[in-house]
């Protein structure tokens, strides 16, 4: 950030913002999701069977697993985004993304009429942080322009780093 920005809230914050969110993700996650599978699948029948059984084989450990690779992710985009001062492109991706992943929380919930794992944390604290650090990089003249290729570049990069986080707690979580 610039001199006039110095507050490493801005960068590591998103590191803090993110623990919090996935620390209600793993207290709800995988049990809650194979608890409502069977009202999931009457609702949502047009969802292909393979996802479904997808969703019900994750256990608790590979969960865990994968939030910790994604622990690595954060942590990363936080670092680049302090050595940058708020300048790096991934940095500032990832608070995009984690911002858009929280509206995608809440849609969830919508769609299944139900608080779901991770939505009650959006609100609160996804969404406000992502906002207010944007404002901040705003404000010290660093953030870059959010158009929709970005929106839908934050969006993949999000699922893209789930997807390996998943990928890589489900071999981990094998070998144990």
């Amino acid at each position: 950030m610039t001199s006039s920005d110095p507050n490493p809230l801005v960068t590591y914050g998103l590191f803090l913002a993110w623990a919090a969110h996935d620390a209600e993700e793993l207290a709800r996650g995988p049990r809650r999701l194979r608890e409502n599978l069977p009202e999931l699948r009457e609702r949502f029948p047009g969802v292909p069977e393979r996802v479904w059984k997808a969703v019900e084989s994750v256990d608790e450990r590979e969960f865990a697993t994968a939030v910790g690779v994604m622990a690595l992710i954060v942590g990363a985009a936080a670092v680049a985004g302090a050595r940058s001062g708020g300048r790096s492109a991934f940095y500032q991706g990832a608070v995009n993304g984690f911002g858009l992943h929280g509206l995608v929380h809440l849609a969830q919930a919508a769609a299944v009429r139900d608080v779901t794992p991770g939505a009650a944390t959006s609100p609160l604290v996804v969404i406000p942080f992502s906002l207010w650090a944007r404002g901040r990089l705003r404000r010290a003249g660093v953030l870059r322009p959010f158009r929709l290729g970005g929106v839908v570049t934050g969006l993949a990069v999000a699922a893209g780093a789930t997807v390996v986080s998943h990928a890589v707690g489900r071999r981990v979580a094998a070998l144990f």
